[in-house]
């Protein structure tokens, strides 16, 4: 029981930490970090439109979430703010911060976007540019990566999947899962 209660307490600073280390990072910055990437850049050339998210938190202890908010971009033109809410159900353990990017291959893609609530399927997959290694098989194809450092990556398979492709940038913080959730993002166009 000792041991629960360290692991919820430590879970808890992490989750609180993470996003105070973070917070004065602004839009532009995120940005800057993404085109950085080898991998990310030619996504920047071609998309329609992005949504860039500067920090996400997320956390869990069997029951996890994540929350974030950002901005949308049509070329480079901001469109209005997005909101970021993910709940998770199952093994999961820690917390984390992190950036992430959603590019929209066309406008369709973009449309659906921003008619309102967007929500990614369970086999949707992020890519890290930052140090580690992701796969992801599913039902919307393959994809692999690794990279080493936090403005680096290569990947392979990397596409739009459904008009999207989705970059992460890690921040920090640790979180181990294997659970099932979905993402959903919500869209308020400026005035």
């Amino acid at each position: 029981m000792k041991r629960f209660g360290f692991i919820s307490l430590t879970v808890m600073m992490m989750m609180a930490a993470a996003p105070v280390s973070v917070c004065a990072d602004s839009h532009a910055d995120a940005i800057a970090v993404f085109k950085t990437s080898p991998a990310v850049m030619p996504f920047f050339e071609t998309a329609y439109g992005y949504a860039v998210f500067p920090t996400v938190g997320k956390g869990g202890l069997f029951i996890g979430a994540a929350y974030g908010k950002g901005k949308v971009f049509r070329g480079d033109n901001a469109t209005g703010t997005a909101t970021l809410i993910k709940l998770s159900l199952g093994w999961q353990v820690g917390g984390q911060a992190f950036r992430e990017i959603i590019f929209f291959e066309d406008e369709r893609a973009y449309d659906e976007f921003t008619r309102g609530a967007f929500e990614f399927d369970a086999n949707a997959s992020a890519v890290a540019i930052t140090a580690g290694l992701q796969a992801q098989a599913g039902s919307m194809g393959k994809t692999a990566g690794a990279s080493v450092g936090p403005s680096t990556g290569k990947q392979a398979g990397t596409s739009y999947r459904k008009g999207t492709a989705v970059f992460v940038h890690a921040l920090g913080g640790l979180m181990l899962e294997a659970a099932i959730g979905g993402q959903t993002i919500s869209f308020e166009p400026y005035q």
